[in-house]
């Protein structure tokens, strides 16, 4: 097992064994700003096929209608068979016999002694959230201002769209192996990833793994992902009466369920809004900041509301824990009564920092809830999803060619970030394929409101990540 916070540096081989020495540039190959020409002579034709993928709602939660994230699949998979020889809808099965939902894997075979790289990206996508607070259908694809806006404009179908349009625009001049991923269950925790890793390992295996499934620093400016929090979730439930009481009868004495559950809840965070659960590590504070007024701005937060926790802005995004209750049982205004409810139940959701384990995280989580029950009610928690945290650099002969080709398609150096939500995902890629340089790229941006209403990406900063990716396969050439 490798550890993600101690990636491998040496020089990487391909998946054969066969040294693989990157050049700056590709002999032969089309320069800049022929590659240039070529993704915007076919953009027209991506943001056609980011708006035929945006209309299918294929939404991975199981409260939803399966069939659309099948028919998503098929779709990336037409779409993937214009430019690669070998395109499968394949799934894989749990021990437990659970069988994942549809990927797409499409591959053409690395020339002798060329470097294989792994594109990845997701097809399935968040629920569309509250109906009444997207401007436009989410599902309907709208541009407006530059951006286009929809339920996976930006996370994660504007991912697929750069492979493509990268893809296409080397056409013939490909030098390289290319493995486009395109997972199905990513936005549900990815739960079978390991199991589809190790059921599909040879056509998976590749010395660099392009994941464009994050952000950039801010619309001009590119950005590799460096750190990832992971996540852990589970469910509370505090019970205090074996059924339901009138609350005049005895409310008083007796406090509801509710009341005591959101005490509890209460009890995780201290005065100043840090996680107050024992046994969680921080990481050490990013080298970079946020400017507080930007990211108020950016997250939307009304006038007035103060900002939780100390520290810089960054680390309490990227470093530190963070804990958020995501979803609670009880008793709907409009069906309530003066009644004292028996029971309620709670989803707690926290980000852990870099280098903590999802076990002894949720230990900690678990132990806080139990130990800090409410006049002794009884406090029941449900252990849910792991998801490893992730800590790596770009210092590799691979990562600097990638460097090189980001900073040429924005014209501006890359920034190294971490990034507060979680791709639990890349720990797994470095464990299957210990020997590859892991990279996350953005296709976002800070306005692009991924998981919430009004989602969208920037169409110019979307056909920079295209060009990209075309410099980063032309020059490994």
């Amino acid at each position: 097992m490798t550890d993600a916070s101690s990636r491998p540096d040496a020089s990487p081989t391909t998946p054969a064994g066969t040294p693989a020495a990157p050049a700056a540039s590709a002999p032969g190959g089309p320069d800049a700003a022929t590659l240039r020409e070529r993704v915007r002579a076919g953009w027209p034709r991506a943001r056609a096929d980011l708006e035929h993928l945006v209309r299918i709602p294929g939404v991975s939660n199981p409260a939803f209608d399966a069939a659309e994230v099948e028919r998503s699949a098929r779709a990336v998979a037409d779409l993937l068979a214009e430019v690669l020889p070998d395109v499968r809808v394949l799934t894989a099965t749990r021990a437990d016999g659970v069988t994942s939902r549809p990927a797409v894997v499409g591959r053409r075979p690395a020339p002798d002694g060329a470097p294989t790289v792994l594109l990845y990206a997701h097809h399935d996508v968040q629920p569309p959230g509250a109906a009444d607070a997207w401007l436009t259908p989410p599902f309907e694809p709208t541009e407006r201002d530059g951006r286009l806006y929809g339920r996976g404009a930006a996370d994660d179908k504007a991912g697929i769209v750069a492979h493509l349009a990268a893809l296409r625009a080397l056409g013939d001049d490909l030098r390289v192996g290319v493995t486009v991923f395109v997972e199905g269950e990513e936005e549900v925790g990815s739960p079978t990833f390991v199991d589809f890793l190790r059921e599909h390992h040879d056509l998976l295996a590749a010395d660099l793994v392009v994941l464009a499934d994050s952000s950039n620093w801010k619309v001009g400016v590119p950005a590799f992902t460096t750190s990832l929090r992971g996540l852990v979730d589970c469910e509370v439930e505090v019970a205090v009466l074996d059924h339901a009481l009138h609350s005049g009868m005895y409310g008083g004495p007796v406090l509801d369920a509710l009341t005591l559950l959101v005490r509890l809840l209460a009890t995780l965070h201290d005065e100043h809004g840090d996680v107050a659960v024992a046994g969680l590590l921080r990481a050490p504070d990013p080298d970079v900041d946020y400017d507080e007024a930007d990211f108020r701005a950016d997250a939307g937060l009304l006038p007035g509301t103060g900002l939780a926790g100390t520290g810089p802005l960054a680390a309490r995004l990227w470093t530190r824990p963070a804990l958020s209750v995501i979803g609670i049982d009880a008793t709907s205004v409009a069906h309530a009564s003066n009644t004292l409810a028996p029971r309620a139940r709670a989803k707690v959701s926290l980000r852990i920092a870099p280098g903590q384990d999802p076990a002894d995280a949720m230990a900690a989580l678990r132990a806080h809830l139990e130990s800090h029950a409410p006049f002794g009610a009884q406090v029941t928690v449900t252990d849910g999803e792991l998801g490893r945290p992730w800590a790596g650099d770009t210092d590799s002969p691979l990562g600097r060619v990638a460097r090189a080709a980001w900073s040429d398609a924005w014209g501006t150096e890359v920034v190294e970030i971490g990034l507060g939500g979680s791709i639990p995902l890349v720990a797994d890629f470095l464990e299957a394929f210990p020997g590859a340089t892991v990279l996350v790229t953005g296709v976002e941006d800070p306005d692009s409101r991924a998981h919430s209403e009004n989602e969208s990406v920037n169409l110019a900063e979307l056909e920079k990540a295209a060009l990209a990716e075309a410099l980063l396969l032309s020059r490994l050439g």
